[in-house]
């Protein structure tokens, strides 16, 4: 009986401590089979650590038919389009394998045969046609963008009809909020639908954790994982000590100054350049901001090669314009952009008036302080430092920056007697074409344009982008709507992110892309 007893404990104590090693960190143990002889296999688990799936940034849920929860759709594998694009920000074909445009307002696409909705359903012609009438029917953006006023379905075709001539219908049906998903099989009320990607919804609590597991209808391979999540950690240093802990696998938006401690081994980066802006929207309502000298006097003051090369160490590009040097025919070297220049600004301040009449270094102006009110947030760790680097520097010329780094951000968005300039981090290409930018920023009325800009010649020239289709003629436009709002120093661009996902050297396929989607895909696996 005892020798019984004692191999039956040391039969236990194996099977525990197979038990224990039998996968990567993040895997788990679940039992296979019943009955006395059960045996246990790894079940694939990993945790993405996330500074930008909140409400703060618009992204509350996986829906694309809301706001720009279409990101995390896109990003985190539960969305597709019809279109993808290359690290070189170029179209491909994705959900559609070919359109084409008669040259006014019709394009005929085609879509992909054998692609099924985490519900089960075919993707075909009628299931897409719901989609974007959904799509146009929800969005704020879309149908500006789109311009669609009709969608027929023949099978796997599509005819889509514009209200007027739009160039860039395919590079918009790319962004996020393009994601084909199942109408009938999305629940919009909890902000989970069904889409054709990897992965689809287990469980979903805002501003804490996306839970996912594998589709099993999906079209491109089989998903590495049995189950992924992602976890909202906007705290910077939150990030980094959940990383260095094990308590996460992967992390997006690491902040710069955390990047030593995972440059030792033990961790990998994925890196590339993308179009990801770090600007200052100005309040053309202001009072300070009306004046003209104030707001070249900043483009002068702020330091944009010290901000890179000192806050972010190196990990990023200064900007010119809109849009990075070498982006097609409309990247900042084809602009000329005010050069840091405080001895310059000060001489320009002084002219308009502001000088420092009691000599504590900042400049007065008929009895009112030459103070700048600027409202950033905390989620996109490069903005902090931003706002630091600002302040510094302005206030070399005379300007005391009072910051506000706030996740209720859009609260004061909606007050503009409560700021000065907005800065904020926008990818100004996501599809790979300028017109976003434009259309969104700098038209008045339209969703990113804080600061209430409004040149009635730009708004023209940007109409006229709208209706251009010849490439080389749109990047012409593009320059010189560029140059007209750099002119007018409506806005700030300060840097470019270069984008660096880190994560464990167990970790497979964490790819990071120029157009800052497709983290998630069925490829993406942990040892």
């Amino acid at each position: 009986m005892k020798k019984t007893i004692a191999f039956l404990l040391t039969a236990c104590l194996l099977l525990l401590m197979l038990a224990g090693c039998g996968s990567g960190k993040s895997g788990t143990e679940t039992t296979t089979q019943s009955g006395s002889t059960a045996q246990t296999a790894a079940k694939k688990t990993m945790v993405i650590g996330d500074t930008t799936f909140n409400s703060e940034n618009w992204e509350e849920t996986v829906d694309p038919h809301r706001t720009y929860n279409g990101w995390a759709s896109i990003r985190y594998g539960v969305g597709e389009t019809l279109v993808h694009y290359t690290d070189t920000m170029e179209l491909e074909p994705w959900l559609a394998t070919d359109w084409t445009n008669d040259g006014n307002c019709t394009w005929t696409v085609t879509l992909r045969e054998g692609v099924k909705f985490s519900s089960g359903r075919m993707m075909d012609g009628a299931a897409v046609k719901q989609c974007l009438e959904h799509l146009l029917e929800n969005h704020d953006r879309a149908p500006g963008d789109t311009k669609i006023v009709d969608v027929q379905a023949d099978g796997q075709v599509l005819t889509i009809t514009t209200s007027e001539p739009n160039p860039a219908l395919m590079n918009y049906l790319g962004d996020p909020y393009g994601c084909i998903i199942d109408v009938d099989a999305s629940d919009f009320d909890n902000g989970i639908v069904a889409g054709t990607g990897p992965y689809v919804v287990k469980e979903l609590v805002t501003d804490d954790h996306l839970t996912l597991v594998p589709n099993t209808y999906y079209w491109d391979g089989t998903p590495k994982l049995d189950e992924l999540t992602i976890r909202t950690l906007s705290n910077g240093d939150t990030l980094s000590a959940a990383l260095q802990a094990g308590d996460i696998d992967a992390a997006y938006g690491m902040a710069y100054e955390a990047y030593p401690n995972f440059e030792n081994g033990g961790y990998q980066f994925s890196a590339i350049q993308t179009s990801r802006a770090f600007f200052g929207s100005m309040n053309m309502t202001s009072p300070v901001i009306q004046d003209a000298a104030v707001r070249k006097a900043i483009a002068m003051g702020i330091n944009k090669e010290g901000f890179v090369k000192t806050l972010l160490d190196g990990h990023g590009v200064p900007a010119n314009g809109a849009f990075p040097d070498g982006f097609s025919t409309f990247g900042g070297e084809h602009v000329k952009t005010e050069t840091y220049d405080p001895e310059g600004a000060k001489a320009i301040l002084e002219e308009a008036g502001w000088v420092d009449s009691d000599g504590d270094g900042i400049r007065e102006k008929d009895g009112v302080k030459l103070t700048i009110r600027w409202l950033t947030y905390p989620s996109r760790q490069e903005l902090p430092l931003l706002a630091e680097s600002a302040q510094a520097s302005l206030k070399e010329i005379g300007m005391d920056v009072d910051i506000n780094c706030t996740a209720n951000r859009r609260e004061f968005l909606a007050d503009m007697d409560s700021w000065d300039i907005y800065a904020s981090a926008l990818v100004t290409a996501p599809s790979g074409d300028p017109q976003y930018f434009f259309t969104t920023s700098c038209v008045p009325g339209m969703s990113y344009n804080f600061g209430a800009y409004d040149n009635p010649e730009v708004t023209a020239l940007i109409e006229e982008l709208s209706k251009e289709f010849d490439i080389a003629k749109r990047g012409e436009i593009a320059v010189k709507l560029q140059q007209m709002i750099l002119d007018d120093n409506a806005y700030v661009f300060c840097s470019f992110l270069q984008m660096n996902m880190i994560s464990g050297e167990n970790v497979k396929n964490y790819t990071a892309h120029a157009c800052d989607y497709y983290q998630v895909t069925a490829e993406l696996d942990i040892e």
